[in-house]
């Protein structure tokens, strides 16, 4: 599957981040980049762009917010052979927030988004290139989106200068008949643009779907190392860069980095396939109810769980 268009994006520490709110020393977040820079990866995604008008320091890491002052402390002024990005989710982010490129370290800002919000997605990630960024949205939930919604989404998003749409699998429940159904939608709404995924591993289908993605033509690829992301996490990027066979990717970086950070965290905060995220990703429902009884010292009955769930009588 070699096809030199394919750039990779990692998001270990901002996916990653929502399990521990994004409390990573400086030491894992700079041996991470050293890592993926020595890997050849395309994009490190280093955490959230958010406001800390919304968000409190007292209980979130650095990587929530991505000041200037953050990412220095890791990548400092040195040429880069890797770009770096951050998310900024609609809502919890003002413009003013986001400076401009030539005061920034950061080369992209993806906007995440749901159906609801594209408008004001569009807008914000007007602003980032105006500014001087790279920008993408990422339309979260597609899973949850009723088609005629999808539609009018992705009318707006092909009426704007936004060159790279993700469709993201935020629930991890959708299979690989879903993922070409949707990729040939977005690329038959979307002409010129260049498309990107992003997947959860509820199903253990996170890489499965990302092969299936590269097949129907995506070229914008989301992996984590050792998976590491919210509940059941992502499509691993060791996985990935072995399967894409680009001369220009090296794991040994990143199986060194996974045995001394990742294998040892992994014991200590647990991510990945678990059946109360099987249970969310098979019904389509978001994660939450899942990552709260996995919180737990003791597992709930899990049958029960699947019951209320299914029926609609669980509400978290």
């Amino acid at each position: 599957m070699f096809r030199p268009q394919i750039k990779v994006l990692d998001c270990t520490i901002r996916d990653g981040g929502l399990i521990n709110k994004w409390q990573f020393s400086d030491d894992i977040v700079r041996k991470v980049f050293l890592a993926l820079s020595e890997a050849g990866v395309d994009y490190m995604e280093i955490g959230y762009k958010s406001s800390e008008k919304y968000f409190s320091r007292a209980e979130h890491g650095a990587w929530k917010f991505c000041t200037e002052d953050d990412i220095k402390r890791i990548v400092g002024e040195a040429d880069r052979k890797i770009k770096l990005s951050a998310m900024a989710d609609i809502g919890r982010i003002d413009s003013e927030d986001i400076p401009f490129k030539k005061d920034s370290i950061l080369d992209m800002i993806r906007v995440a988004c749901y159906a609801k919000e594209i408008d004001k997605a569009i807008v914000l990630a007007h602003e980032c290139l105006e500014k001087g960024y790279e920008a993408t949205i990422n339309l979260m939930a597609v899973s949850k989106i009723l088609e005629k919604d999808l539609d009018e989404a992705l009318d707006d998003l092909s009426k704007s200068h936004v060159p790279v749409v993700y469709l993201v699998d935020s629930y991890g429940s959708l299979y690989s008949e879903q993922i070409h159904f949707l990729i040939k939608k977005y690329f038959e709404a979307l002409p010129g643009k260049e498309l990107g995924i992003h997947t959860h591993n509820n199903q253990q289908l996170a890489f499965a779907n990302t092969i299936e993605a590269i097949i129907a033509g995506v070229n914008r690829l989301d992996a984590t190392l050792y998976g590491m992301g919210r509940g059941a996490g992502n499509c691993p990027l060791e996985l990935l860069l072995s399967f894409l066979k680009n001369p220009k990717f090296d794991i040994r970086p990143l199986i060194e980095v996974i045995q001394e950070i990742f294998v040892p965290m992994k014991a200590e905060i647990e991510w990945g396939y678990h059946i109360p995220y099987l249970i969310t990703g098979v019904l389509n429902e978001h994660p939450r109810s899942a990552m709260k009884i996995m919180g737990q010292n003791t597992l709930p009955n899990l049958r029960q769980f699947y019951e209320e769930l299914k029926d609609g009588t669980q509400l978290d």
